[in-house]
């Protein structure tokens, strides 16, 4: 148990997920290592999120200790692959951090490299989560173009904001994450034609010619 406890403690940083799927102890069988996984876990030593996914628990105040979020469990399973950036949030939920609405979303709509299928629905921790394949492979690079291209893809859809609101919102995003027309160009020819419709309408592409 104290061989794989030292393990963790060197591969893993605290509220990080730990994937069982993952481990691989080199002479640990698979049915040896879940069950030290879970004399760790009864022991205090590492924190159970759901089946299969694990942490090693922060001090607190409080005698329960850290708690680890689904957000990061979704940002380490399909937003990050060996540190390097895979995926992004998309649909519902990004429309309401960029506070284009206020509905609150159901389920969780992430675009991945990891995806397997082109549309894959499953649920973490009884949450909601859908799955898509990215229309080009995600770098770190290209996915905050990918991700504003969703976005005004459904934004006929999806925005509560309309007219002169909405181009503000929009200008002030592609300022300040410096995204233009020309970055986004390439991307083009992957999605409908209503992607360029929409960015007539919103005013995006005017302000990007503006600014030439």
């Amino acid at each position: 148990m104290e061989i794989l406890y030292e393990y963790l403690l060197r591969n893993y940083q605290k509220n990080e997920p730990i994937f069982l799927a993952d481990l691989q102890i080199d002479g640990m069988r698979d049915d040896n290592l879940r069950q030290q996984i879970k004399k760790l876990t009864d022991a205090g030593k590492i924190k159970k999120f759901e089946k299969g996914i694990y942490f090693l628990p922060k001090e607190t105040i409080f005698k329960s200790g850290s708690q680890l979020s689904l957000e990061r469990v979704i940002e380490y399973k399909y937003l990050v692959d060996d540190k390097k950036r895979c995926g992004y949030v998309s649909g519902l939920l990004f429309f309401n951090k960029m506070g284009l609405t206020t509905q609150i979303p159901m389920r969780y709509e992430i675009v991945s490299n990891k995806a397997t299928s082109e549309c894959r629905k499953t649920s973490i921790a009884k949450s909601k989560v859908i799955i898509r394949k990215p229309k080009a492979p995600v770098t770190e690079d290209n996915y905050k173009i990918l991700q504003f291209l969703d976005l005004l893809k459904d934004i006929d859809v999806y925005s509560e904001i309309r007219g002169e609101m909405l181009q503000e919102r929009l200008y002030r995003y592609m300022k300040e994450l410096n995204i233009r027309i020309s970055d986004m160009k390439p991307y083009f020819s992957y999605y409908p034609d209503k992607l360029y419709r929409n960015l007539v309408e919103t005013g995006v592409i005017y302000n990007d010619i503006s600014a030439q």
